[in-house]
C-alpha cells in the first residue's frame, strides 16, 4: 500500500511510498530513522501526533521532525 511520507531531517525529502499492510507507524519510524531515538522528533499521522502502535492505512500521512538540531547551541 502507498502512503506519503515527509523526512524533515537533514535536508528532508517528502515522497509516495509503498508499504506492507499492517505497518505500524513505530515499525516505519524504526525502518527509515535505524538507530534514532523516538524522543527526539516529533511524529505525526495524518498532522496529528500518533503512538507507535498506530497501524498505518493506505493513503496516510507521515512526517518526521527532528526535535533536536544536532550541533545547535542551547540559547
Amino acid at each position: 500500500m502507498k502512503i506519503f511520507y515527509i523526512n524533515n531531517s537533514g535536508s528532508g525529502f517528502a515522497n509516495e511510498i509503498e508499504i506492507p499492510a499492517g505497518t505500524t507507524l513505530g515499525q516505519l519510524f524504526e525502518q527509515k530513522m535505524p538507530g534514532a531515538d523516538p524522543a527526539d522528533y516529533l511524529i505525526r499521522l495524518n498532522r496529528h501526533p500518533a503512538t507507535s502502535a498506530e497501524v498505518l492505512v493506505e493513503g496516510s500521512r507521515v512526517s518526521i521532525t527532528p526535535t533536536k538540531i544536532e550541533g545547535a547551541i542551547a540559547a
